[in-house]
């Protein structure tokens, strides 16, 4: 996509690599029962649930952040031609979406300087490489890509105990590259962007915080998957590491976001992926921005 909006002196686009029907919601939120589901539904369809298949509509997409010294991209998908036999609908992925849509944004993969991922799952960290004569290498060759060190550091001891295929053609070639910069989980990368432990889905999963005051976004990453985890923040997904951490951490930060009448980017939301929350009950709605 082309389109993209402004925040303050910050252009923020996205690139998106699959936006589908996915998953079905009782299996995909365990906690979520029939009956709250159908309580639910009519406001969920069509724009989160697919009225045809029952299913929750995701979006598979890397946001872009560019500043007047930065490009930068916030979390990189599936990829291509990557071994996923766990995800059979990301096995091999031999598509053009991805970098259809990076130079649908004037850019080459030359031109991102930092790449932030803000968790190491199969969908976050898929291109951060790519298949050359039978090697991974970075697919962003001028860029740092910017890591959690304590989130690198528990999937490096779990791919020790059990070798992780998303690991290994993922993140270490980045590592071995010279091209990883490990950082702390409150990290900034910019006066105005910085990172914020945001724990739970992975052990150090992290948001990205960009820009100030009205001029303010937050980059969500797998801290919440669906509006219906805004209306019920204590609903949790399947692959969250820690659903009880994962719970509270996404009910303190949509709190605040609430409060603060931040702009919140979504990594899985459907389109537009954005939205600012109001209250909703013991809960929030997500009002879509754009």
């Amino acid at each position: 996509m082309t389109q993209g909006f402004a925040l303050g002196d910050v252009t923020i686009q996205r690139i998106i690599e699959e936006e589908a029907p996915l998953f079905d919601p009782l299996t995909f939120l365990p906690n979520l029962t029939p009956e709250l589901l159908a309580e639910n539904r009519a406001w969920l369809e069509p724009t989160a649930i697919d009225p045809v298949t029952g299913k929750l509509i995701l979006c598979i997409q890397s946001w872009v952040v560019r500043t007047k010294h930065h490009t930068i991209l916030v979390d990189t998908c599936v990829g291509n031609d990557k071994e996923r036999p766990n995800h059979p609908f990301w096995n091999r992925l031999r598509g053009d979406a991805y970098m259809r849509g990076l130079a649908a944004l004037g850019l080459s993969v030359e031109d991102i300087d930092i790449v932030m991922c803000t968790h190491m799952h199969v969908d976050h960290v898929g291109w951060n490489t790519r298949l050359e004569n039978g090697r991974w290498v970075p697919t962003f060759p001028k860029a740092r890509y910017v890591f959690s060190a304590d989130e690198f550091a528990y999937w490096n001891a779990e791919n020790a105990k059990a070798t992780s295929p998303i690991f290994t053609d993922s993140v270490l070639p980045i590592v071995e590259a010279g091209r990883a910069e490990m950082v702390t989980e409150t990290h900034a990368i910019t006066d105005t962007i910085r990172l914020e432990p945001t724990p739970g889905h992975t052990p150090h999963h992290v948001a990205l915080r960009v820009g100030s005051g009205d001029h303010e976004a937050l980059f969500t990453g797998d801290l919440i998957h669906s509006p219906l985890q805004a209306r019920y923040p204590e609903i949790s997904m399947r692959a969250d590491w820690d659903p009880t951490l994962a719970a509270k951490t996404r009910r303190r930060v949509l709190e605040c976001a609430c409060e603060a009448r931040t702009l919140l980017c979504f990594a899985h939301f459907p389109s537009p992926s954005r939205a600012r929350l109001s209250r909703w009950g013991n809960g929030f709605r997500a009002d879509p921005v754009g």
